[in-house]
């Protein structure tokens, strides 16, 4: 049986060791350092501080980061790593825990 299945074209990056990577970093460590914990007093008070955080986190990231689109000869991800694991996978036929 085949199932249908959604397989993602696009998605957000940031290229390593890029300026947008150091701009990245520089405001999360920004934000994180203007987090008030003095005024946590109740659970939802820690919950709204932390809803206020993950905003800044996203708009950090989509400010800082690029849509790629991917097709069927992306793979940038792929390296020489993962050639050496598919063939000893290969040779051995077993998953490196």
């Amino acid at each position: 049986m085949i199932f249908k299945e959604y397989i993602q074209t696009k998605k957000c990056i940031i290229i390593k060791n890029s300026e947008k990577e150091k701009n990245f970093t520089t405001e999360l460590i920004k934000a994180i350092k203007r987090i008030y914990t003095d005024n946590i007093t109740s659970k939802e008070v820690f919950k709204q501080i932390i809803h206020e955080f993950a905003n800044n986190m996203d708009r950090i990231w989509f400010k800082n980061s690029k849509i790629v689109n991917i097709t069927k000869y992306s793979k940038s991800w792929w390296n020489k790593e993962c050639n050496r694991e598919l063939e000893r996978y290969q040779a051995l036929k077993h998953v490196r825990d």
